[in-house]
């Protein structure tokens, strides 16, 4: 487990409820679709996901980002020492080729 740190502002909030608000719109299609015998079909509904989105985005940009906590830059894994081949390369002799 990391002990990485959680950003708590309002805006990070709001954008982590992306993923649960469209799980709950796409049921609620499905079941009037189920509900109204094919009247809600997704080729007519598809424009409510892209509005929940556009919805939770822009609630997302104009909240405030008191608070907000950058996340850590990535770590990069260290540089093998000079002169060491990588790994699953096989040796060489220096001159090969040469003199057969």
């Amino acid at each position: 487990m990391s002990a990485q740190v959680r950003c708590r502002c309002q805006s990070c909030t709001i954008r982590g409820l992306m993923g649960p608000a469209i799980l709950i719109t796409l049921g609620i299609l499905f079941l009037l679709h189920q509900m109204q015998g094919g009247r809600f079909d997704f080729g007519n509904t598809w424009p409510v996901l892209l509005m929940v989105i556009g919805l939770l985005l822009l609630a997302s940009a104009v909240a405030p980002h008191d608070g907000h906590i950058e996340p850590p830059p990535p770590v990069a894994p260290p540089a093998p020492p000079p002169g060491v081949p990588p790994a699953g390369v096989p040796p060489q002799a220096p001159y090969s080729g040469q003199g057969q």
